[in-house]
């Protein structure tokens, strides 16, 4: 589907300095920081009933993109099968088997079931450093280590706030005011970018 004009224009304020901007940009220092650092890996799930395909595949071309292999994810899948590709094949077990150093990222439109909470807590306890991109679920929040909420709305949703940090993740690998203007005109060229068509299934 198209992105709309509405949203579009909405884009382009955001990336001309508003809080968001700023709000995502910290959110991705933290997520480039974590599993630059720590070294562990970058597993990435979504809910029972969303998968986050967009932001698996914008985090593998800005992990190619800005030269920070660490951003790639493993996406963590609640219908994984066998008889996917082995990208697609990784279930849940993959969460309860996460260590410290790993990190394991969040993406919840609405509140997680208890299954996935289950497992993020285990992973938490066992080091795990846990963030979440979510609509402001209590638990989900009280679980992460750090959270970029985006409460339901007509100011922005959280497919935009995805693209945004994906973006400014890859971005954050450029140092000084050759980071920050690259990552303006990276973003110019994303808000352009999501008037086409979505990519195909990652």
């Amino acid at each position: 589907m198209r992105m709309d004009a509405v949203r579009v224009a909405l884009l382009r304020e955001v990336l001309a300095g508003t809080e968001w901007l700023g709000a995502t940009r910290r959110f991705a220092g933290t997520l480039r920081g974590s599993v630059v650092s720590h070294g562990g890996g970058l597993l990435l799930v979504g809910t029972a009933d969303y998968e986050p395909w967009h932001l698996a595949a914008h985090l593998v071309d800005e992990a190619a993109w800005s030269g920070t292999p660490e951003l790639s994810p493993t996406l963590v899948r609640h219908g994984a099968r066998a008889s996917d590709p082995a990208h697609l094949a990784v279930g849940l077990g993959r969460i309860e088997a996460a260590r410290r150093g790993e990190t394991l990222l969040v993406v919840s439109p609405s509140a997680p079931q208890a299954p996935l909470l289950e497992r993020i807590h285990d992973a938490r306890r066992a080091g795990a450093t846990v963030l979440a991109l979510d609509s402001g679920d209590r638990e989900l929040g009280a679980m992460a280590h750090e959270s970029l909420s985006v409460p339901p709305g007509p100011e922005l949703d959280l497919d935009t706030v995805q693209h945004l940090v994906s973006a400014a993740a890859g971005e954050n690998a450029l140092p000084g005011p050759r980071g920050h203007r690259r990552l303006r005109d990276r973003l110019s060229r994303l808000a352009d970018h999501l008037t086409a068509p979505p990519p195909a299934r990652w």
